[in-house]
């Protein structure tokens, strides 16, 4: 009898705990779109330049197509912020997928008028536009309800999973966005390259679709039904700048930081593949591209793993100097890489990979849990929405820094960048290290105490905080929660 009720117990334990990983699922894995769709455009633009000389190759239509994206990110990163925390975390997710689906298949139908180029290029760039803004709202969104749903997890594991289904869904999404246009150009051949860059573009609207039932049958995350501002009769925004601005402001640098220098690095992508491939093949450019974006995996792997081992900080700062100090060598050995192209892509490897480790992995999981989950929406929103700027800036410093060392054709222009990135990530690992708290596997609860301890203290009527009153009970530690019932029966004695 006892032996029946202890595998009984045993497999009820198991089911309860797989079911706890459906809402980190639906809620993370949103961004393999981000990865796919910010991606592939870059052997979308190869193949428009090669069908497009005239109308594309040498007009600002080109840039247009493949940055505009970056503006729609930053405007859905911030206004899905504001939404998922004064609204819903699940109604904002779901409106992301919505429009990631409908404008990746507008992208792939693109037309202009009477089969006008240049109005189907303007076309294409209106709708990378709104998908830039369904990209920025998987952030604010489905990051932070995917952190949420990670604190129901065993301590120990949450933040490897927290990972697992937003970063390595994003490097994911970045190989899978790299093989598609191989795969189609194998099927298609270089005869239908407008076949190619269309299919390519319209198969992104398949990871949201996939993931749209899931959504619709998401429930708000219990830490957010807790603590939620969303019926407050006033929020208090200067308390909560007060106590979150320098926070904010040192997470934001890092994701800037680490934004400013993987996308602009993305560039070195041409120089490797134009030096490997003399004779301009596009099998070989797409298929190089595949194996550089292989290498983004094993490090966000391993990042995951070192996370809850190390802790976020420890795993970004050891992340960052250690590309650092591979940064450092390519530069100094640059002239001689340049010779031995395998070796120059194994060790360009191995510098994204540990950018991935350290600031990859963990820049968004330090951003989703040194906050409150009252203001976690805006607060990861605002940090993601810097990173994204960083990117945009970097896409246009990097050839300026190439240019004022001597430019492409040179040895010291091409060591440049590597020497500003390398130094640059030694200072947001000291940012992290000195100026980040340490951040536990109970951070979210213990945050959220800290958080209504704060609000407490400067006066402010608490019982605002939740959608249940009774809430602080389940979640608070129990000196906040026997504080918080002394002041709610003080409240309610005052109304009456």
């Amino acid at each position: 009898m006892s032996d029946t009720f202890e595998q009984t117990h045993t497999a009820a334990s198991f089911y309860k705990q797989k079911g706890k990983f459906w809402p980190i699922v639906a809620s993370g894995a949103g961004l393999f779109s981000d990865g796919y769709l910010n991606n592939v455009i870059g052997s979308v633009n190869t193949i428009l330049k090669i069908l497009y000389p005239h109308d594309y190759a040498n007009s600002p239509a080109t840039r247009n197509v493949s940055s505009i994206a970056f503006v729609g990110t930053v405007i859905g990163q911030l206004s899905f912020g504001y939404i998922s925390d004064h609204y819903s975390r699940k109604h904002g997710m779901i409106i992301a997928t919505v429009i990631l689906i409908i404008f990746s298949i507008l992208c792939s139908g693109a037309w202009g008028a009477n089969g006008s180029i240049p109005g189907m290029l303007a076309a294409l760039t209106a709708y990378r536009f709104f998908i830039g803004i369904g990209i920025g709202g998987e952030y604010p969104a489905g990051s932070v309800a995917c952190a949420e749903a990670s604190n129901d997890l065993k301590s120990g594991h949450r933040n490897r999973y927290f990972v697992l289904f937003t970063n390595f869904m994003i490097d994911f999404g970045f190989v899978v966005s790299a093989f598609t246009p191989l795969v189609m150009l194998w099927i298609c051949g270089m005869n239908h390259l407008g076949t190619v860059w269309r299919v390519s573009l319209g198969l992104g609207a398949i990871p949201p679709l996939s993931i749209f039932y899931l959504r619709l049958k998401l429930e708000e995350p219990e830490q957010f039904t807790k603590n939620t501002l969303r019926r407050a009769r006033s929020v208090p925004y200067l308390l909560i700048l007060r106590f979150y601005w320098f926070r904010l402001f040192v997470v934001s640098i890092i994701w800037f930081i680490y934004d400013f220098s993987a996308y602009s690095f993305g560039l070195y992508s041409t120089t490797i593949l134009t030096a490997i491939i003399p004779d301009n093949s596009l099998y070989k450019s797409f298929g190089w591209n595949v194996v550089l974006n292989l290498f983004y995996l094993p490090g966000s792997l391993l990042g995951a793993l070192a996370a809850d081992f190390l802790g976020p900080r420890v795993t970004l700062t050891t992340g960052v100097v250690l590309q650092a100090i591979v940064g450092y060598i390519m530069a100094g050995l640059y002239s001689h890489l340049k010779n031995h192209i395998a070796a120059f892509v194994v060790v360009y490897g191995i510098f994204q990979t540990l950018g991935e480790f350290g600031p990859g992995d963990c820049i968004g999981l330090i951003a989703s849990k040194t906050c409150s989950t009252a203001v976690r929406g805006q607060y990861y929103g605002i940090a993601a929405a810097t990173g994204k700027i960083g990117a945009f800036v970097g896409t246009y410093v990097f050839p300026v820094i190439i240019k004022n060392a001597g430019g492409e054709t040179t040895v010291k222009g091409l060591q440049a960048p590597f020497w500003v990135s390398s130094s640059l990530a030694i200072f947001s690992g000291i940012l992290a290290i000195t100026l980040l708290p340490r951040i536990g596997q109970d951070v979210i609860a213990a945050e959220d105490d800290r958080f209504r301890e704060y609000l407490m203290s400067k006066g402010w009527d608490v019982t605002q905080l939740g959608d249940e009153d009774a809430s602080i009970d389940e979640f608070a530690s129990p000196d906040v929660s026997a504080e918080y019932r002394g002041y709610k029966k003080k409240v309610d004695e005052d109304d009456k």
